[in-house]
């Protein structure tokens, strides 16, 4: 399909944003250099005076969704920096749910990928986590926050409410009577409860993460 003059130019940025697109609306498996070239109304040709290859395609998206991340600023409270990290980077992977087992798999990371690295490490060793304690921190912290992505975009129900009170009411019927006394304790007294939701648990379980994570730097710096 040749485009058309009133058309702007092709960017990095452009076909980055293009796949991106792609990849939100119909999923990653979805994606190719055609489909980047259908939705820009150009020839597949054409997107290669801009990236290499499909590989370098993805290493671009990437390093867009990180970029959506709060980058940690050095010199300043790393708790609340890792907190606004982990939850700014929950809501973007939420928007872009293909890149979570992506994030860090690149075998040729991208500029924003590398220094939003570089920012969340220096945060920690400013602060004056140990190499090896800052290399604890970074694994658990971003173990809590694609852990807990995988578990909740892979629910059947949306947070909570009428959709998990739908699921939950199919499961119970199929319990027999008398049978798995703490699961049932569980649903019918805590997640059923009015007000539950279970994105409530990112924050909790995030806490308990920066509260042990406070404590060993403590410890560290006792001696």
């Amino acid at each position: 399909m040749p485009a058309r003059k009133d058309r702007p130019s092709l960017t990095r940025a452009s076909v980055g944003a293009a796949a991106l697109a792609v990849a939100d609306e119909e999923g990653v498996a979805k994606l190719s250099m055609r489909a980047v070239a259908r939705r820009l109304g150009v020839e597949a040709m054409s997107l290669y005076h801009h990236v290499s290859n499909k590989d370098d395609l993805l290493d671009g998206m990437v390093d867009a969704v990180h970029e959506e991340f709060h980058a940690p600023v050095p010199g300043q409270d790393w708790a609340e920096q890792m907190r606004l990290r982990s939850r700014t980077a929950r809501e973007a992977l939420k928007r872009h749910p293909w890149a979570v087992g992506m994030m860090d798999s690149r075998r040729t990371p991208g500029w924003a990928t590398l220094t939003h690295h570089d920012a969340a490490l220096g945060c920690l060793l400013e602060a004056g986590f140990s190499l090896g304690l800052t290399g604890h921190a970074f694994a658990l912290l971003d173990a809590h926050l694609y852990g807990f992505l995988l578990q909740e975009l892979a629910l059947p129900f949306d947070g909570g409410g009428a959709e998990l009170e739908e699921v939950a009411a199919g499961v119970m019927a199929s319990i027999p009577e008398g049978t798995l006394p703490w699961f049932r304790r569980f649903t019918l007294e805590h997640a059923l409860q009015p007000g539950y939701d279970f994105g409530d648990e990112f924050d909790v379980g995030l806490e308990l993460v920066i509260e042990g994570l406070a404590a060993r730097l403590a410890a560290e710096q006792a001696g």
